[in-house]
């Protein structure tokens, strides 16, 4: 495997790279006043399932980014479940494990769903609970699919109960199985730190269905309806974003280093992934 190639501060070096890509002829009336211009085009791909984050983005970012532009995993794992799994009624409803982003995306898909932000789960499992989940009776039957996403009020009451569905047949799927979440200059849990106590019960990983998931970059490229080898993968974490990017057979990867992953583990000998390129941040792209 290669050493990634070190661009920030090589203007040429960049200017090769960025070249590979593709680049269309899009109308940015927002910002060019209608005038048609060539620019490379952009998606930007969410592995957060949390509320509102997609909206936030699309609206607020400074970027020229519409709302269609950001892919997130929370609407990967609702394209999923409505278009792959095509589930029937009565059993095509959900139990989600995840905050409002994921029951917007659900409802989107016109996709039943229980669980997440339901109040009454918000609490410390009761002798009650316990035998009502063992015999059935607090269960949903129409029940086929436990979702998990990050969860900010996960508790023994909801494992117990995703655990039960999943017992009895529903499919065990994730928004995406990131680690850790980097937030506030630091690092805290991600949603796979949510689903890993499943999986540790069950014996056995959740389908996920964001990064590096090649089911996301199936619904990905039949959206934007990308050519893969024009399309270049950019992410700040090996495991996840460089990896998608490199089993998804794209043209090429680069990694930045404002993330979870660092310079040193480019540098690793045992490295895994590597990208082809990396920058120190984003912004070292501008010419």
């Amino acid at each position: 495997m290669p050493p990634p190639k070190y661009l920030t501060g090589d203007k040429q070096g960049i200017q090769d790279f960025l070249n590979q890509f593709d680049s269309r002829l899009q109308q940015e009336a927002r910002r060019h006043g209608g005038t048609k211009h060539r620019r490379k085009v952009f998606s930007f791909l969410a592995s957060f399932s949390i509320a509102t984050w997609r909206e936030n983005f699309a609206y607020r970012s400074e970027t020229s980014l519409l709302q269609d532009d950001v892919f997130g995993s929370s609407y990967s794992a609702s394209i999923y479940i409505s278009r792959i799994l095509c589930l029937q009624p009565p059993r095509n409803k959900v139990f989600v494990m995840g905050e409002s982003g994921i029951e917007a995306e659900l409802r989107s898909e016109s996709i039943p769903y229980i669980g997440g932000t339901d109040p009454s789960l918000r609490r410390d499992i009761t002798p009650e609970d316990f035998t009502k989940i063992a015999t059935g009776e607090v269960l949903d039957p129409d029940v086929g699919v436990v979702l998990v996403g990050l969860d900010y009020h996960m508790n023994y009451l909801k494992l117990s109960l995703g655990f039960a569905y999943i017992r009895q047949g529903a499919k065990f799927l994730a928004t995406n199985t990131d680690s850790t979440l980097p937030s506030a200059g630091s690092l805290f849990p991600g949603a796979g730190s949510i689903s890993a106590p499943l999986a540790k019960m069950l014996g056995r990983e959740p389908l996920a269905l964001g990064k590096p998931s090649q089911a996301m970059m199936d619904a990905i490229e039949g959206k934007f309806k990308l050519d893969r080898g024009r399309t270049c993968m950019v992410g700040d974490r090996l495991d996840t974003d460089i990896r998608f990017g490199i089993e998804g057979k794209l043209g090429g990867t680069l990694a930045v280093l404002t993330g979870v992953s660092k310079k040193d583990d480019l540098e690793t000998k045992d490295a895994e992934v590597l990208p082809a390129a990396y920058v120190d941040k984003l912004g070292d792209l501008r010419l």
